[in-house]
């Protein structure tokens, strides 16, 4: 194998036995693993145990919504009968 840094992390042909010519493996083999990396690559934040607060106001305003909604459904019922 030569000492020259390769770009790719994909094993190298010329160090990876039972490669046919074009780079393939021979049917029946098990072609070479391209190593993995592991780890983030920045660090993550903690995380909070309480709900943000664009959440509490998101979901109120679609329950506000929803009563609405009943309410309006309920008096076009009414109406009709």
């Amino acid at each position: 194998m030569s000492d020259e840094p390769r770009e790719s992390m994909d094993p190298a042909p010329e160090g990876t036995p039972d490669l046919e010519a074009g780079g393939g493996v021979a049917p029946g083999d098990t072609p070479p693993d391209t190593p993995q990396t592991s780890g983030l690559s920045h660090e993550q934040p903690d995380r909070t145990k309480r709900f943000p607060a664009g959440g509490v106001g998101a979901l109120l305003g679609v329950g506000l919504l929803v009563i609405a909604m009943v309410v309006i459904i309920i008096g076009l019922i009414t109406m009709v009968f």
